[in-house]
């Protein structure tokens, strides 16, 4: 018999493919989940096997429950009503103990001869009779997941949420209804399990677990599985419990150059080969985030206008960001492979550099433990703030920061971009004063 381990990181990993006859109701193609056995621990799997047969069994017993479980057709027939209904323009049902079901509800909708009024009013008594069905905390995380994936930009948002949900989550919610976890019952004492074990040793993962949990059940409640106030809410709630995380592990900012730094910094970056070198070099010029960077594509440059146009999709705020290119900057795309779509293309064809790679020239430049390349934008966020006179909105609106609407409206009016070209242009000049000076 299989046991499904494999070796990661020094430590035994339970890996399975989920099979095919569970792909329509399990997306996550491949389920992983370590063992926290170490192979040196454990190098005949003794102790590791049993572990995994534990896990294969338990995910097991979850496939059977969502194909063949009551609840689990139940779950699936609501939510086939509930879309049906939707069609009908009807609200949705609510919670009411009755002897109707949902598969009458069904057997209405198929039977409709068209959206009159009467078809209307005739379902509308059965839905909204229809009782709910219970529905676990792991089905709403995972229906929440599979809605909101496309509309992540950051991958690695979208790999953590799973992650942590399945390593600290599901071992003790996964299996509770969700309109059983509430603030005024025992879900308060079933949150604490799952935060206080790793609260202190694991702060910020704690922090951002205890955030998702918060989103998934304010997310269950819209939808009508539970109600009552959300116990993994932390102002009012988990802040009388917890101490706050500022207190247990500090914030660490990201490690920055000082601005005073930076040009000798550029005259060394700059005799570095490599695209990632290249990569980096733009990200300095430009004050941008390493993921807007690393997915630039050279449709989203505007030459006429020397203008880089990051569309609302690929920004942390999800608004459209306008970023005016220095000479330097344009210098650098120019260098660039142009039969490529990405500015900055990997090694495999249609793929642009991985997230790791403007690691590489700090490397090889010893500054790697000293400096990260996101700690640039407040490289130049210092630089602007003590050696210039530009607004501290436009400074904001330059590195993507949300300021206020009003002033943000003021600030698109007028020669805001003028001004902006401007700073970019001051910016870049500083950086090259190390090259000037040779």
């Amino acid at each position: 018999m299989a046991d499904y381990l494999v070796r990661r990181g020094g430590f035994w990993r339970f890996v399975r493919r989920v099979p095919k006859e569970y792909a329509d109701f399990d997306k996550r193609g491949i389920v992983q989940q370590s063992t926290k056995i170490r192979v040196a621990d454990d190098p005949k799997k003794m102790r590791a096997r049993k572990v995994a047969g534990d896990m294969n069994s338990a995910l097991e017993r979850y496939w059977r429950d969502l194909t063949e479980s009551d609840q689990a057709q139940a779950v699936r027939d609501y939510e086939a009503a509930r879309n049906a209904a939707r069609k009908l323009r009807l609200p949705g049902p609510i919670d009411d103990a009755t002897k109707r079901t949902i598969a009458e509800l069904l057997d209405r909708i198929e039977k409709l001869s068209g959206n009159r009024a009467e078809d209307r009013a005739a379902v509308l008594a059965v839905y909204d009779a229809a009782p709910k069905p219970d529905i676990t905390f792991r089905q709403c995380a995972e229906r929440y997941i599979e809605a909101h994936r496309p509309g992540w930009s950051n991958l690695k948002d979208a790999a953590q949420w799973p992650a942590t949900l399945a390593n600290y989550a599901y071992p003790v919610i996964g299996s509770v209804p969700v309109k059983k976890i509430c603030a005024n019952g025992d879900g308060t004492d079933l949150i604490m399990k799952v935060l206080e074990p790793i609260w202190y040793s694991k702060t910020e993962t704690a922090a951002r677990l205890r955030g998702r949990i918060e989103i998934i059940l304010d997310w269950a409640k819209a939808r009508g599985y539970r109600d009552g106030d959300n116990p993994a809410r932390w102002k009012g709630h988990l802040d009388k419990l917890l101490p706050a995380k500022a207190k247990v592990a500090p914030v660490r900012h990201h490690a920055a150059l000082p601005y005073s730094d930076i040009p000798d910094f550029m005259k060394k970056l700059r005799e570095v080969l490599g695209t990632a070198a290249r990569a980096l070099e733009f990200m300095i010029l430009t004050a941008a985030r390493t993921s807007e960077v690393l997915g630039a594509k050279r449709s989203e440059i505007n030459f006429r206008e020397r203008m880089w146009i990051v569309p609302p999709e690929r920004m942390k705020a999800r608004k459209e960001h306008k970023v005016p290119l220095s000479d330097s900057a344009i210098a650098i795309i120019k260098s660039m492979p142009t039969d490529r779509d990405y500015l900055f293309p990997g090694t495999r064809k249609s793929r642009p550099l991985s997230n790791g790679a403007m690691l590489k020239p700090l490397e090889r430049m010893g500054l790697r433990k000293q400096v990260v390349a996101h700690g640039f934008r407040s490289t130049f966020r210092d630089w602007a703030s003590e050696t210039t006179h530009y607004p501290n909105e436009m400074l904001e609106m330059a590195i993507a920061h949300s300021i206020d609407s009003k002033v943000e409206a003021a600030y698109r009016r007028g020669d805001l971009l003028k001004k902006r070209h401007k700073l970019m242009a001051d910016w870049e000049r500083f950086c090259n004063q190390a090259a000037s000076r040779r």
